[in-house]
């Protein structure tokens, strides 16, 4: 039956109840509507129908459900039983027929979503199996899916529960007819899954619906890889080495090992190497990458090379990739493109300036980009003693289910934590907690690739982080110390955008933008090089960070009446001490304090003991 057919099926259905009443057909199709709906293309209107008793865990699911659809582009909404009586269902009680209606109501409430291009997503208990089969039959007579799934948990189990304190009241007879107590609960006969909340998570339930939808074609297989490694398997390493060492190479720097590092752990995912010239093109223009919809990528991931090196590995099907003469990867299906290098400065930075630290780089840089499928031999390592914090973005989820973390807020940052860093990280906390997130964790996330001459080494920064959570200015109990691999670029809101989206592939669910991120003075006149306040506004705007909330930066500053470092307030102006990065700097290498309260002691002492050592001097 095709869609003009069933929406005249549905119409008839229709006028049978009613009188004066004339169905009117839409002019914009399902499959029109599709393209538009969400950030992936194709129709995915659809009912999933939690079902189960009052405790089992409906509405846990089905926001869970909804946060992780939306987040991975499938646009839904989740209609929850307590929250559609205070509305369109306000005027019903709980009296069988009142029953009746409420289910009715939802169920072509449900229809309506469903008929829209959405996932809809309802949660009520929905006891008698009659007004289930009603739902469902509302459903295919307007041919759009309808999964039926029994969220299924003992009744001891949903009692011991109890969110609400109704079993208590029902055991008490404060409240009749409830399900499960003195009101049946008809089990579904068939229903298309069943979920067992009593020993499995969250996490696994969703991953079961999940799985659900995929075999109907509702959720695309490509939308949920959510990370892509890029490490040959280890059944298959010993044959890639004799491969790599019998194949041409190419020696590449320390920064290009870095991206090396970046692209095998998944950090820009989908990217399956180093970008083509279509990928390239796609990024310095749109600023994203157009692969089933669309995926913020902001800075290229390309590999330069020189000419005589691409004329050397002209014909070469494949070619390995050299550090320090020890081969790291295979680049499968090379793909060579003109390196226009001023372009690419221009567009991505904003300016030529050969003293601008990046853009000499890539000035210096190779004629040419190589573009391909990446196979990276092993994980990199820098054996620094520090390799045990480059957490992959895997093993990061990893460590958040580990600590049942509900929420994950990132503070991407390249310099030392001082305590005004702490107080929006603390503040972002307190925000969370009274959203209702119950165990927020922070990732303490400090850049380590390549940065500035200027910049405190990764080194120290790591020893004055751990100083910080040492003091319990950060909580140590819910924060995570990790180093982020990417280089610096020093290319503001461009560049804020791709620190925002690493992180959300690691499982950020929140990220804290600071003021100027990315930012740096202009080479030569010393000057703001980017707007202090656009990165934030960027951010809040980009395409395609879906899964990420941004969480904007309040300005603090050194309170001189509280002796604090507090949100700066205008009124207030001269109760305020902006202590710059240049003053910090002064005072350390002299060996002084700064004013109490604006660094953790120990922190400070490990910025002085640097300042003061010959590595800097």
């Amino acid at each position: 039956m095709g869609e003009e057919d069933t929406c005249c099926a549905f119409a008839k259905e229709i006028q049978q109840g009613s009188t004066n009443v004339v169905y009117q057909a839409h002019h914009v199709s399902r499959s029109k509507r599709g393209q538009v709906v969400g950030t992936r293309g194709g129709f995915r209107g659809c009912t999933v129908w939690l079902t189960g008793l009052s405790g089992a865990g409906k509405t846990t699911i089905g926001f869970a459900l909804e946060e992780y659809l939306v987040s991975h582009g499938i646009p839904c909404y989740s209609l929850d039983g307590d929250n559609v009586r205070h509305g369109l269902n306000k005027n019903l009680g709980f009296s069988a027929g009142d029953r009746e209606e409420n289910i009715r109501r939802i169920a072509e409430v449900a229809r309506l979503f469903a008929d829209a291009g959405l996932v809809c997503i309802t949660s009520f208990i929905s006891p008698f199996a009659k007004d289930r089969q009603n739902a469902r039959k509302i459903h295919e007579a307007a041919g759009l899916p309808f999964f039926e799934i029994f969220v299924d948990a003992p009744l001891n189990i949903c009692e011991s529960r109890d969110v609400k304190g109704l079993y208590k009241k029902a055991r008490a007879g404060e409240i009749k007819g409830f399900t499960g107590i003195d009101s049946e609960y008809e089990k579904p006969e068939s229903p298309e899954l069943v979920l067992k909340t009593n020993v499995a998570s969250v996490s696994e339930c969703i991953q079961q619906v999940v799985e659900l939808l995929q075999t109907q074609n509702i959720v695309p297989h490509s939308s949920i890889k959510d990370v892509l490694e890029l490490f040959v398997p280890e059944n298959k390493l010993e044959s890639a080495r004799a491969e790599a060492e019998m194949l041409p190479s190419v020696e590449i720097t320390k920064l290009d090992l870095q991206w090396v590092q970046v692209l095998s752990e998944g950090w820009a995912t989908p990217l399956t190497g180093f970008m083509r010239e279509a990928e390239y093109l796609q990024v310095i223009h749109f600023g994203t990458l157009l692969n089933d919809g669309v995926v913020n990528l902001s800075i290229p991931i390309v590999l330069p090379i020189s000419t005589e090196d691409k004329e050397r590995l002209k014909g070469c099907e494949a070619l390995a990739l050299s550090y320090g003469g020890r081969r790291v990867a295979i680049l499968r299906n090379p793909e060579y493109f003109e390196h226009r290098k001023e372009e690419r400065c221009a567009r991505i930075w904003g300016t030529t300036c050969a003293k601008h630290p990046h853009v000499k780089m890539v000035m210096e840089s190779g004629d040419w980009l190589v573009g391909g499928d990446l196979l990276v031999l092993e994980k990199i390592k820098w054996n620094d003693g520090l390799d045990q914090y480059r957490l992959t973005p895997l093993a990061l989820k990893q460590k958040f289910r580990e600590m049942n973390a509900d929420a994950v807020f990132a503070f991407q940052l390249r310099n030392p934590v001082h305590n005004g860093h702490a107080l929006l990280m603390q503040d972002t906390r307190r925000q969370l907690l009274e959203r209702g997130y119950k165990n927020p964790v922070l990732l303490l996330h400090p850049l380590g690739g390549w940065t500035k001459d200027d910049d405190v080494p990764l080194e120290w920064r790591m020893k004055q982080h751990a100083a910080v959570l040492e003091e319990h200015v950060l909580d140590p109990k819910s924060t995570i110390v990790a180093i982020f691999p990417s280089p610096m670029l020093y290319a503001g809101p461009t560049e804020v955008q791709w620190h925002c989206r690493a992180r959300m592939i690691a499982g950020a669910t929140f990220y804290i933008v600071g003021r100027d991120p990315a930012g740096m003075p202009h080479p030569e006149t010393k000057k703001d090089l980017y707007e202090p306040t656009q990165g934030g506004k960027v951010l809040s705007m980009a395409p395609g960070l879906t899964s990420v909330e941004i969480i904007p930066f309040r300005v603090a500053a050194y309170n001189k009446l509280k002796r604090a470092m507090d949100f700066y307030d205008q009124k207030r102006h001269g109760d305020f001490d902006f202590i710059s990065g240049t003053r910090m700097r002064k005072l350390a290498r002299e060996g002084e304090n700064p004013p109490d309260g604006f660094m953790a002691p120990k922190a400070w002492k490990v910025l002085t003991e640097y300042y003061q050592s010959p590595e800097k001097n």
